[in-house]
C-alpha cells in the first residue's frame, strides 16, 4: 500500500473521535455522522483506487465475476473458482463495467455505498438517545473502512440488508406483523444473495417477530431472493441448464484453507494450507459452540444473541479472512458490551497490519511476516470471549431500550 501512513492516520483519528464522543457524552446528529462517514470513506477509497497495490481477490476473483456477467457468462464458473456465491453482486459489477467505470472504482463503489447506508441503520438498530452516537461510532469504525474502501469485500452489502431485516422485524411487533415479517424475510434473503454467512443472522431476526405465524412467513420469505437469483441464472448470466448442478456444487464448496487466524494458525505455524481434517474439526467446533451459545442466550435481546453468535464464531472458526471480523461490528457498535472497544481496536489493528504494513514488502518477506501476523491473532481470542454480552443473557422483553452506559471509562459499556 502506497498511502499506508495517511490511511492509518485517518483511521486512528476516527477511533479517537469515536472514543472521545462516548467519553464526553456527545450525541452527534445523523447529518454529522454521515458527513464524517462519507468523507472518510471517499478519501480512503480514492487512495485505494490510485494505489499501485490492489488486493489479489479483488482483482483476480471479483473482477472476473463482473467481466463474466458483462460477457453474459456464468460468474461462478468463469471466475476460476474465485466467486462462490449467487450472481447478485456480479450483476452490479457488470452494470458498472458496462458504464465504463474503471474497475478499481466500480469494484469498491458497491461496498462503499452500502457501508455509508449502514451508518444510519446502525443508529436505528441502537435506537433511543444513543442512536446518534452509535451511528457516529460506526461512521468512524476503522475495520469497516478497511473492508469496504480498501479491500472491496462485499460484507457491507450483506450487513446492509441483514441489519435492515432486524429493524423491520422489530417493527413487526408494533404494527403490521405479517407485512413486516415478509419484508424482513425478503431483506434477509438479499443478505444471503451477497454471501452465505448471513445464515447466522436468521435466528435473531426470527426472534424479533411476535409469533410463530410471523416467523413462518419471514422464514419462507428469506428463501425467495436466493431461489430467484439461482433459477434465473440461464436468463441473467447465460448459464445452461446442464451447468446449474455444477454452479450449485461450486457455491456450496468451501475449500479447507486454514492457518490465517486463531487456533489453526498456531497449529500450522501461520501458513496457509489445505487441511481437510482440521477444517472438519473446526466446522464441528462451530456447530457445537453456536448451539451452546444459542441455548445460553435464547432469552436475550435478539441483537445480543446475534452478537454472541458471531463473536463465538470468530473464536472457534478454523478459517477466516480479515473481512469476517466485520460481521459482528454493526451489532456490537449498536449495543456495546464492556469489552466492545478493546475488540474493535484489537481486530482493527490486526487487520490494519495485514492491509497496510504487510503490503509494503516483496513476496518472500510478506510470507515470512504473514506467519507471525497470523499467529498473533490468537491474542485476540480471549478478548472476543470477554466481549460476549455475558450480563445480558436474559431480557425482560424484546421491547427493552438500548443498554445504558454504566462505566465512566472511555472504552467501557455495560456488560
Amino acid at each position: 500500500m502506497d498511502y499506508a501512513i495517511l490511511t492509518g492516520s485517518v483511521l486512528v483519528t476516527g477511533v479517537v473521535l469515536a472514543i472521545v464522543a462516548q467519553w464526553k457524552g456527545w450525541r452527534p446528529s445523523l447529518a454529522v455522522a454521515l458527513a464524517v462517514g462519507i468523507g472518510v470513506r471517499l478519501l480512503i477509497m480514492w487512495l485505494s483506487v490510485i494505489d499501485t497495490w490492489q488486493p489479489v481477490d479483488f482483482m483476480e476473483s471479483f473482477k472476473p465475476a463482473g467481466m463474466a456477467i458483462l460477457a453474459h457468462r456464468d460468474p461462478v464458473l468463469e471466475s476460476n473458482g474465485g466467486w462462490h456465491f449467487l450472481p447478485t453482486i456480479p450483476y452490479v459489477y457488470g452494470l458498472l463495467l458496462w458504464l465504463h467505470i474503471p474497475w478499481e472504482i466500480a469494484g469498491r463503489l458497491v461496498t462503499v455505498v452500502c457501508d455509508i447506508v449502514l451508518i444510519p441503520l446502525v443508529g436505528k438498530l441502537a435506537g433511543g438517545k444513543d442512536a446518534g452516537l452509535r451511528a457516529f461510532q460506526y461512521a468512524c469504525n476503522p475495520l469497516a473502512v478497511l473492508v469496504a474502501c480498501v479491500h472491496g469485500q462485499v460484507e457491507p452489502v450483506s450487513l446492509l440488508f441483514g441489519v435492515a431485516a432486524f429493524i423491520v422485524a422489530r417493527n413487526a411487533r408494533v404494527s403490521r406483523p405479517v407485512r413486516n415479517a415478509i419484508l424482513a424475510g425478503l431483506l434477509m434473503g438479499l443478505a444471503l444473495c451477497a454471501k452465505s454467512w448471513p445464515i447466522w443472522l436468521v435466528p435473531g431476526m426470527l426472534l424479533f417477530l411476535p409469533d410463530l405465524r410471523a416467523r413462518a412467513y419471514a422464514f419462507f420469505a428469506t428463501g425467495v431472493a436466493p431461489i430467484f437469483f439461482l433459477v434465473t441464472l440461464p436468463i441473467g448470466a447465460g448459464t445452461s441448464l446442464a451447468q446449474l448442478p455444477k454452479v450449485i456444487q461450486t457455491i456450496g464448496d468451501v475449500r479447507p484453507i486454514i492457518g490465517e487466524w486463531g487456533w489453526t494458525a498456531l497449529r500450522v505455524g501461520g501458513d496457509w494450507t489445505l487441511d481437510a481434517d482440521l477444517a472438519r474439526y473446526g466446522q464441528w467446533a462451530i456447530y457445537i459452540t453456536l448451539l451452546i451459545v444459542g441455548f445460553l442466550w435464547r432469552r436475550a435481546d435478539p441483537i445480543d444473541l446475534t452478537t454472541a453468535l458471531l463473536l463465538a464464531f470468530m473464536v472457534v472458526t478454523p478459517r477466516l479472512g480479515a473481512q469476517y471480523l466485520m460481521w459482528f461490528m454493526p451489532f456490537l457498535v449498536a449495543r456495546p458490551t464492556r469489552f466492545a472497544w478493546p475488540v474493535i481496536i484489537g481486530v482493527s489493528t490486526w487487520a490494519g497490519v495485514g492491509y497496510m504494513y504487510l503490503t509494503q514488502f516483496d513476496t518472500d518477506t510478506w510470507w515470512r511476516l504473514h506467519s507471525t501476523w497470523a499467529m498473533s491473532s490468537a491474542v485476540l481470542l480471549p478478548v472476543l470471549v470477554a466481549a460476549l454480552p455475558w450480563g445480558r443473557r436474559r431480557t425482560m422483553g424484546l421491547d427493552a431500550a438500548p443498554v445504558k452506559e454504566s462505566s465512566p471509562s472511555p472504552v467501557g459499556a455495560s456488560a
